[in-house]
């Protein structure tokens, strides 16, 4: 399970239909006759070894379109390469649930894929459509590309840009009242005010509340943790009476900390968001435990 609040909400609402066809509706506005009958979801559970998930999958009109979309809060070109490795993982339990024999010599019929993210973040100068060869390969030639169309906050009231001012609303309450039940409520009741996914948070209000104090619990024992490591890294450098001493001894626990959060299915976005670290630290840390290759 994904570390954010925010993810979690996307994951529960869309699992829903009648919230994932109104998100279909702003993907496809052309397509008036689609039912929540087309639809069905086939979001990953558990891919590769580390147990990552996917935000959300589904196809349409049985064996037609197969969309997947992400949620994601904070830039990176590597978005591009996580929903290609969702797509082929998409595709592998498609052909096995299907008994599709991709060795034999006749061609396979599959559905046509289409890529998104939902980016919370302000545009900028990021593009609209992210492209495996341009960001990796630019001026190579390349046997392979993914393309992801980016969804930005439009000016628009569909289920998207709702979802995006819920986020937000999200980062803006707990900057002011930190990771509280009292910013939870605020998260709410301000986007009830502002017609921000008012349905689905008064449908679900309750179990909404639960989700977000109990991610919000996980951080805080997290952050507990990280910090007395650190004092106690601290502690037993100033002992030892050397620089390198108190170094070393964050190095480790600090490690440690980063270990254990990959283990418990944690993304290396959170890990690095958590511990005040870059992405390639943490990636560096794993990479000399030898849990990522």
């Amino acid at each position: 399970m994904k570390y954010s609040v925010k993810d979690t909400v996307f994951r529960d609402m869309f699992s829903k239909k009648k919230y994932l066809i109104q998100l279909y509706n702003s993907l496809h506005p052309e397509d008036k006759a689609i039912t929540q009958a087309d639809l069905e979801i086939v979001t990953l559970q558990s891919i590769l070894l580390n147990g990552i998930y996917n935000d959300l999958g589904f196809m349409v009109r049985g064996k037609q379109l197969m969309i997947l979309v992400e949620a994601q809060s904070t830039w990176s070109a590597n978005i591009v390469i996580r929903a290609l490795i969702y797509l082929m993982s998409t595709y592998q339990d498609y052909f096995n649930a299907n008994q599709i024999q991709l060795y034999g010599s006749h061609k396979v019929k599959m559905p046509k894929p289409e890529l998104y993210v939902i980016y919370t973040g302000d545009k900028g100068n990021h593009p609209d459509v992210l492209s495996l060869k341009d960001e990796f390969f630019p001026d190579m030639d390349c046997c392979i590309d993914a393309k992801v169309k980016m969804i930005y906050l439009q000016d628009s009231d569909d289920i998207i840009d709702q979802y995006i001012g819920f986020c937000r609303v999200c980062t803006e309450q707990v900057a002011l009242n930190g990771r509280t039940l009292k910013a939870v409520k605020e998260i709410i009741r301000i986007c009830r005010d502002r017609n921000l996914l008012r349905e689905y948070l008064s449908e679900r209000e309750t179990e909404v509340e639960e989700i977000m104090l109990t991610l919000f619990d996980q951080e805080h024992v997290w952050n507990i943790e990280r910090n007395n490591i650190r004092a106690a890294a601290l502690v037993e450098g100033w002992d030892k009476g050397k620089a390198e001493g108190i170094n070393q001894g964050i190095l480790q626990k600090e490690t440690q900390v980063v270990l254990s959060m990959f283990r418990h299915n944690m993304s290396v976005e959170d890990i690095a968001e958590i511990n005040d670290l870059s992405i390639d630290k943490v990636k560096e840390i794993l990479k000399t435990a030898a849990v990522l290759h």
